[in-house]
C-alpha cells in the first residue's frame, strides 16, 4: 500500500498541495483508487451482449462509482473575506459563533468543513438538493467539504439490517445522486468511516474513550435525537454513537461543522469537550435549517413517511401529487411547507421564479426574491394552488437530471435497483421484527391477564 501511495503522489489523481499529502485524505484516496483499479474483476456474464465499446464505457463508469473521489481536485477561492463570510452565514440558521467564523476565515484561505451521513436507503430533497446548495456555497467560500460516509454508524443504528455491504452500496448511491444533482465535487471529499477508523484505530478510539470520560450518561443520552431515537429507547451501541460522532470532528481536524439543526446537541457536545480539555481551537458550528414535512404539523421530513417529503427518485407525477396535497393555508407563513420549499430550495436554485396564472386570475407573476413572493402570499395576491403548481414545476426541473442519470446510465441504473431491493428487504425485516415484538407483548399481556384471573378466582373462594 505504501508503494501504491508513492505512485499516486506522482500522478494526476492526487493534489499537489503539500497540505493534503500527510493527511487522512491520502489514505482514503489510496484505498478508493485501489478499488478503482480492481473494478475490472466486476464485469460479469450479464455484459456478454454488449459491444466491446459499451463494455469499456460501463467499466469506466463503474470505476467512477467505486472511486467516490474521482472528481476531487481542489480549486482556490477568489472571493473577498466579506463575500466568503456572507456565503457561510447564508447557510446557517444558527452559527456558533459568527465572531469565530470571521476569525477562522481570516486565518485560513482554505478550511475544512464536514458533514456526515448514514447510508439509509432513501434520500429526500432536503438531503439531495438543499444539501447540494449548502455544500456549493461552502466550497465557493473556500471550504474543502468532507463527507463522512458513516457506514459504521449506520450499522450501529441498524440501517439496512446492519449489513455493511448493503450500507456501502447505498453510500455509493447517495454520491451518485449528488453528482447528478449538480454538486460541485472538485472541493468535496468522501471518506468511508469504517476504512478511516480501522486504518487509524490507535488514534481514533483513545479519542472516543477520552470524550466518554468527560460526560455522564444523561448528557450523552440527550444526543439521541441525532440518530432519530428517543432518549428512553436506545441500545447500548447507540450510547457510544454520540461519543464517536464528537470524535469525528477532531479526528478529521474540522474547522467547521456544517450539519443540520437536528445535530445541534452533539455539535455543542464537541464545544463542551473543548472546554473540558482546555482546547482553544474550537470548530465553528454552522447549522442549517431543517426542512418541514409536507403534512400539517410536520416540523421535519420523515423517510419513513413517503408522503411527508419529495424524494430524489420521485417521478414527475409523484411530485405533482405530493405538492398538490401539501399543507398550504392561504396567507399563513408559519409552518407552511410549500413556502419552506420556496425559500430554501427554489430561490436558492433559480434567479427568477414565474408563477403561471390565467389572464382571468391576473396573469403570470414573476419573482426575483422570496421576500416578494411571501409578501404577495400574505396579502392573498398569490393563491396557494398557483403557488403549488409553480413549486412542483421547479422541483421537477431540479430532479430531471437525477432521473435522467439513473434511467440512462447503466451502472447508476443497476445501483438504484440494488438500493431499492435492499430497502424492501430491510422494510420487510423491520415489519417482521415489529410483528414478532407485538406478538410477544400480546402473549405477555395474555399471560398476565390469565394470572390475574387465577388470583382473582382464588380470592373469591376465600371465606
Amino acid at each position: 500500500m505504501n508503494r501504491f501511495i508513492r505512485v499516486l503522489r506522482g500522478s494526476s489523481l492526487f493534489p499537489s498541495t503539500s497540505h493534503w499529502k500527510n493527511s487522512i485524505y491520502e489514505r482514503g484516496l489510496a484505498v478508493n483508487s485501489y478499488r478503482r483499479f480492481n473494478t475490472y474483476e466486476m464485469i460479469s456474464a450479464k455484459n456478454g451482449g454488449l459491444s466491446m465499446w459499451d463494455k469499456e464505457e460501463n467499466l469506466k463508469q463503474q470505476a467512477k462509482v467505486e472511486n467516490l473521489n474521482s472528481q476531487f481536485n481542489p480549486v482556490p477561492c477568489t472571493l473577498s473575506l466579506q463575500e466568503r463570510f456572507d456565503l457561510c452565514k447564508s447557510v446557517g440558521e444558527e452559527i456558533l459563533s459568527e465572531e469565530r467564523l470571521m476569525q477562522m476565515l481570516k486565518d485560513k484561505q482554505q478550511f475544512i468543513a464536514y458533514d456526515g451521513f448514514e447510508p439509509s436507503g432513501r434520500m429526500h430533497i432536503a438531503q439531495g438538493i438543499f444539501k447540494k446548495v449548502n455544500v456549493n456555497k461552502i466550497t465557493k467560500a473556500g471550504g474543502i467539504f468532507i463527507f463522512w460516509v458513516a457506514d459504521y454508524f449506520a450499522k450501529l443504528n441498524h440501517k439496512m439490517g446492519g449489513d455493511m455491504e448493503k450500507i456501502q452500496e447505498v453510500g455509493k448511491y447517495f454520491v451518485e445522486v449528488w453528482k447528478a444533482a449538480g454538486m460541485d465535487l472538485r472541493n468535496v471529499k468522501f471518506i468511508w468511516a469504517s476504512e478511516e477508523i480501522n486504518g487509524n484505530a490507535s488514534e481514533y478510539w483513545p479519542l472516543v474513550l477520552d470524550i466518554s470520560t468527560k460526560f455522564n450518561v444523561n448528557r450523552i443520552m440527550k444526543c439521541g435525537q441525532i440518530m432519530g431515537r428517543k432518549e428512553d429507547n436506545l441500545d447500548a451501541s447507540q450510547i457510544i454513537y454520540p461519543c464517536m460522532q464528537c470524535a469525528d470532528i477532531f479526528h478529521l481536524k474540522c474547522d467547521m461543522c456544517q450539519l443540520g439543526m437536528d445535530q445541534r446537541k452533539v455539535n455543542t457536545l464537541a464545544l463542551e469537550y473543548c472546554d473540558a480539555v482546555k482546547r482553544k481551537d474550537k470548530p465553528v458550528i454552522v447549522s442549517h435549517h431543517m426542512m418541514m414535512g409536507l403534512k400539517e404539523g410536520q416540523a421535519k421530513m420523515s423517510k419513513s413517511d413517503p408522503n411527508s417529503a419529495i424524494f430524489m427518485e420521485d417521478t414527475e407525477q409523484d411530485v405533482n401529487s405530493k405538492i398538490k396535497k401539501a399543507y398550504c393555508p392561504p396567507g399563513i407563513v408559519e409552518e407552511n411547507p410549500v413556502l419552506d420549499y420556496a425559500k430554501h430550495i427554489i430561490f436558492n436554485s433559480f434567479d427568477t421564479v414565474v408563477v403561471k396564472r390565467t389572464e382571468k386570475n391576473g396573469g403570470d407573476l414573476t419573482y426575483t426574491s422570496y421576500a416578494k413572493l411571501e409578501e404577495d402570499f400574505v396579502k392573498l395576491e398569490l393563491h396557494p394552488d398557483d403557488l403549488k403548481k409553480a413549486m412542483a414545476k421547479y422541483i421537477n426541473e431540479l430532479l430531471a437530471p437525477v432521473r435522467k442519470h439513473f434511467q440512462e446510465d447503466p451502472v447508476a441504473k443497476e445501483l438504484l435497483a440494488k438500493v431499492i431491493k435492499y430497502r424492501k428487504e430491510a422494510e420487510k425485516e423491520k415489519a417482521k421484527k415489529k410483528a414478532a415484538k407485538e406478538n410477544k407483548e400480546k402473549k405477555v399481556a395474555q399471560e398476565e391477564s390469565k394470572q390475574q384471573s387465577i388470583v382473582f378466582s382464588q380470592l373469591i373462594r376465600i371465606p
